[in-house]
């Protein structure tokens, strides 16, 4: 019996991560929610991409959330073109929280930083669900220990305590967007999430209230104290880059929880 408990995980976990160029996709078809996105929506993203001259077997994309403005943006380009092209904004249809990072279970935040989708729901609970991979490592060294929470997602059914939620109709297209490009060979798909857009104005805005009011961190210690502040830099480092380039910026993170973003 332990021998085929064994085999039986072993099969798991190489469908879930052992995937050739097309296999992904198959996979996902299996679920009759992502089916009918296809049905729905497929020619939606094929006229998009054709549109942006993008190729669907070269698909490369890029998301990046504004929390004040409640939209998702969705870049895209060819493998091997160097510049991104906006393709869409989803509106975000209900929030949570107030600017500023996520550092602890149940203060209802959504994330702030630089992420990547790391799961696939195709049974979610809100419909279809993309999961971020909050916490990062930023995260577990600048939250709460022990408490930072997780299970952050882009998602159907407009509800939310602390993720982004987009209608349903709007989450079978950027999911069939997500799938193509991870059939089609992107390994990691980039997700920022700002706390508005960062103009100069903008950034500007947010750092008077940062400095009028106080983190409200609940076990918060000195180190994390101005925590928007120097979270917020970094994120403007980012947003600026990719705004003059419309490339993404290599981003390390530092030991001290920092983001490093290298131009």
């Amino acid at each position: 019996m332990k021998n085929i408990t064994l085999i039986l995980l072993s099969t798991l976990i190489v469908t879930l991560t052992s995937f050739t160029p097309g296999s992904y996709k198959d996979d996902q078809m299996r679920y009759p929610r992502v089916r009918q996105a296809y049905i729905d929506k497929e020619q939606n993203v094929k006229e998009l991409l054709t549109n942006n001259s993008i190729e669907t077997e070269n698909l490369r994309i890029y998301l990046r959330a504004f929390k004040s403005e409640k939209i998702i943006e969705l870049w895209a380009k060819n493998q091997s073109d160097t510049e991104y092209k906006l393709i869409k904004e989803y509106d975000i249809c209900k929030a949570s929280g107030e600017l500023g990072p996520k550092r602890r279970q149940g203060d209802e935040q959504v994330p702030e930083g630089y992420y990547k989708i790391d799961r696939f729901n195709p049974s979610s609970n809100f419909y279809l669900s993309l999961g971020i991979n909050y916490p990062n490592k930023s995260d577990r060294i600048l939250g709460v220990k022990g408490r930072l929470g997780g299970d952050i997602f882009i998602h159907g059914d407009c509800v939310t305590i602390g993720c982004m939620p987009i209608t349903d109709d709007q989450i079978k297209e950027l999911y069939i967007f997500c799938v193509e490009a991870k059939d089609n060979g992107q390994k990691n798909i980039p997700v920022t999430v700002f706390p508005t857009k960062m103009t100069d104005e903008n950034y500007s805005n947010i750092k008077k209230i940062e400095q009028k009011g106080t983190p409200g961190l609940l076990g918060a210690t000195k180190s994390t104290e101005n925590y928007k502040d120097r979270l917020w830099a970094d994120l403007k480092s980012g947003y600026d880059y990719f705004n003059e380039t419309k490339q993404l910026p290599d981003v390390v993170i530092l030991d001290n929880g920092r983001y490093e973003v290298k131009k």
